[in-house]
């Protein structure tokens, strides 16, 4: 089913009011969730709120607190998030750092004691705004398996990545595994096959079976002698051969930078003690090496070279960005689209916190 734009921001932003948010903490939540849906990045959209209500419910997110600058300099910051939702501080920190690049050319944001921030092209997007390239990291909850590893210990760990472009900006923004967690949830609350080599079970055996694949994650702790084993692999896939070591160090590096860099937990540690993700941002003024235009235009001709290379009937090349700006042209048109667990859980939160759900 679809629901307008509209609707789905009103209910969003209802909902976090009832769960203690002020009303611009509410407002800048929808905005992230309802930018993911539109973008089609349905795993970090609105199906996230069950489990963002969960989180709250059992204390690991503390809505009243609120994110604070720990220690800052010309050209760094560094915040704490306080127990809220990371997407709280990472904007906070975010606009730090894009008024400090203004002035400096570049700056960087580190975050702690956070909670998942949504999708991370969300925040490049901010420095874009601002005529500034951006870059967003952050750890997770530990999911994806090492090369020839069968226990979880590495996040999915995302890297978000954005340069000024026409007719819209290049928008890398995915995993450093094969596949976010939250695609799978997807599949599974759609009773759909996983459509790849995405996720392993304890003999490293590729899953093909979505509801296995989260059974399989659910359990992806790392603790010692009590894991049951298997995860999300990285890019390369299954095997060696395939240079999936490459994908494990694109992790570890965002691990360095995120929950290393901020003292806080690595992704194998923030479901056996304490939980907290990390968050590091980068903005930095390409003005400083050239003029803009003639940046955004050499990139342009760059990227649609690419999209005009000889490819495969049928087929058409994609460039980072290119289907998310597409779906939301569409999605703003038409409505996002909503699957039915998704709505169902919708439903249920509208019925336990007496709101109206969108129809």
């Amino acid at each position: 089913m679809r629901i307008k734009e509209s609707a789905e921001r009103q209910y969003l932003e209802e909902v976090f009011s009832k769960l203690d948010f002020d009303q611009h903490d509410s407002q800048l939540l929808a905005d992230t969730l309802v930018d993911a849906d539109l973008r089609g990045i349905s795993s970090h959209g609105i199906q996230r709120l069950a489990w963002y209500c969960r989180m709250i419910k059992d204390g690991t997110i503390i809505p009243q607190n609120k994110a604070k600058v720990i220690r800052e300099r010309p050209g760094t910051i560094l915040v704490d998030a306080n127990q809220n939702m990371g997407q709280l501080a990472t904007i906070l920190a975010t606009h730090k750092i894009i008024e400090k690049a203004k002035k400096t050319g570049v700056a960087i944001a580190v975050i702690r004691n956070s909670n998942h921030f949504g999708t991370a092209g969300y925040y490049t997007r901010l420095a874009l705004k601002a005529g500034l390239v951006g870059i967003a990291l952050t750890n997770t909850r530990p999911l994806v398996v090492p090369t020839n590893a069968t226990q979880a210990f590495l996040g999915s760990n995302a890297f978000a990545f954005a340069f000024p472009a026409t007719p819209h900006p290049f928008m890398f923004d995915g995993a450093t595994c094969v596949v976010s967690g939250g695609k799978i949830q997807v599949h599974d609350k759609k009773n759909e096959p996983l459509p790849g080599e995405w996720a392993v079970d304890k003999n490293r055996k590729v899953v093909t079976d979505a509801q296995e694949a989260e059974d399989i994650l659910a359990t992806a702790a790392f603790t010692e002698g009590e894991q049951k084993g298997g995860g999300v692999l990285t890019l390369g896939g299954n095997s060696a051969a395939n240079s999936n070591y490459k994908g494990m160090g694109n992790s570890i590096v965002i691990e360095l930078l995120t929950g290393i860099l901020a003292q806080g937990s690595i992704s194998a540690d923030t479901v056996s003690g304490k939980h907290d993700f990390s968050q590091f941002v980068m903005v930095f003024d390409p003005a400083f090496f050239g003029d803009p235009e003639v940046l955004k235009q050499d990139a342009t001709s760059m990227l649609n070279r690419i999209r005009q290379l000889k490819h495969i009937p049928g087929k058409e090349i994609w460039i980072p960005g290119d289907r998310e700006y597409r779906f939301l042209a569409e999605n703003q048109e038409k409505g996002v689209s909503i699957d039915e667990k998704t709505y169902q859980e919708m439903k249920e939160i509208g019925a336990e916190l007496n709101i109206h759900v969108p129809e």
